[in-house]
């Protein structure tokens, strides 16, 4: 049996677009501009690209457009000339951190050396009922979609059992959406830019009980890109690559009633031990982490299933300051998916560059002091597929 000789692999740039209401923006213009500022930060040209992986989950329903891949390379400029292959990946929410890992493959592999991974999602030109029949399409639809259930609806289902379980609080859950905000009012790139109080979440408008419109991450246009080089030749590039340590992938049932216990996330339970095999690393050895808080309810679940602490203790870790910037674990510097907003395509994208800037000492006023080591985590639907990354400042 032959055996394959990995290359590893390095991020050599990064850009995210604002993210918000973008009424005078088109989907196609949004993400050529986040991948030319990504190549811009690379110090690369059009001609230096081997590939282009683009995370979309639903352009189809949102903006009536399929064959993005394709949309992307010609309104980039890389088709006619180039004809440079692009690739559209989806896996619902998770379609931006899968598009990278297809990215880091291609590189690793040898088959391409330096390759574009990036994300976006127009939401906004769809009314609020549309854009929620298009979310629910990442659940089962047969058993969940059908029946009425929506993603607050499932996810408050979540909720519930886990206060039940593990005597979380309403209050604990409002932490997580004031932390997150307090984050997002120091990014530029934010959606939601304003700070909030426990007070304010707790009686915001009840979408799902328990979860408040406060608990619930908004619907967002925006796009973000990166570029993956093989490390070995990095520096040519930038002074400060950034090295992917880990990339792993895991899937579960798609419907909740399938779960073994809806309040663990199996599939990022095992992605991230595939990670931390694969980075010989441990819980204690990241600095901060990027977590796909939907709703505040999965930011608390992520981080017991990442191994930051022990099932059920989530809530009080937040409550306690721990996952504060300057805390033990910063999560979400970003704003997470609350505040900075969760364009679905685009947010692992995301994800992998504000680590990348905090990685690098760029993050500003959410700067993570002496951050050398950070983690990404993704989700599609309610838990079905689950991708982590871990990044390093070092090789």
């Amino acid at each position: 049996m032959k055996v394959l000789v990995m290359r590893d692999v390095a991020i050599i740039g990064v850009y995210n677009t604002k993210f918000g209401e973008m009424w005078d923006r088109s989907f196609r213009d949004i993400f050529v501009e986040a991948g030319v500022g990504a190549l811009e930060d690379a110090g690369v040209s059009g001609e230096d690209i081997g590939g282009l992986y683009v995370g979309n989950m639903s352009g189809g329903q949102f903006v009536e457009q399929e064959h993005i891949g394709a949309l992307i390379a010609d309104y980039s400029g890389l088709s006619r000339n180039l004809h440079l292959p692009s690739t559209r990946v989806e896996a619902a929410c998770a379609s931006g951190g899968l598009a990278l890992r297809q990215a880091i493959f291609a590189v690793a592999s040898g088959y391409q050396d330096i390759t574009v991974a990036g994300g976006v999602e127009k939401m906004t030109d769809v009314s609020t009922s549309i854009a929620s029949s298009a979310l629910a399409a990442a659940a089962d639809h047969e058993w969940e979609g059908m029946m009425g259930a929506t993603f607050p609806g499932l996810y408050a289902m979540i909720a519930r059992l886990h206060m039940h379980k593990y005597r979380t609080t309403s209050e604990q859950l409002a932490e997580v959406a004031v932390k997150n905000h307090y984050n997002g009012s120091m990014n530029p790139i934010a959606q939601y830019q304003n700070r909030i109080t426990v007070d304010a979440v707790l009686k915001s408008i009840m979408v799902a009980d328990p979860l408040h419109i406060f608990d619930c991450s908004p619907i967002t246009d925006g796009a973000s890109a990166l570029v993956v080089a093989p490390a070995d030749i990095a520096h040519k590039y930038t002074d400060t690559p950034i090295y992917i340590k880990a990339t792993a992938q895991a899937n579960d049932t798609i419907a909740l009633h399938d779960r073994r216990d809806i309040t663990t996330l199996d599939a990022t339970v095992i992605a991230a031990k595939r990670a931390y095999e694969m980075s010989a690393l441990t819980p204690n050895d990241i600095d901060l982490v990027e977590v796909h808080d939907c709703f505040t309810i999965a930011e608390i679940c992520a981080i017991e299933d990442l191994g930051f602490t022990k099932k059920g203790e989530g809530g009080k870790i937040t409550e306690e300051g721990e996952t504060a910037i300057g805390g033990r674990i910063p999560v979400n510097t970003s704003g997470g998916l609350k505040a900075c907003g969760h364009p679905v395509g685009a947010t692992g994208i995301k994800q992998t560059v504000e680590i990348t800037h905090q990685l690098r000492g760029e993050a500003g006023k959410r700067q993570v002091d002496g951050a050398e080591i950070g983690m990404t985590h993704n989700v599609g639907g309610s838990g079905a597929t689950a991708v982590v990354h871990i990044l390093s400042r070092n090789r």
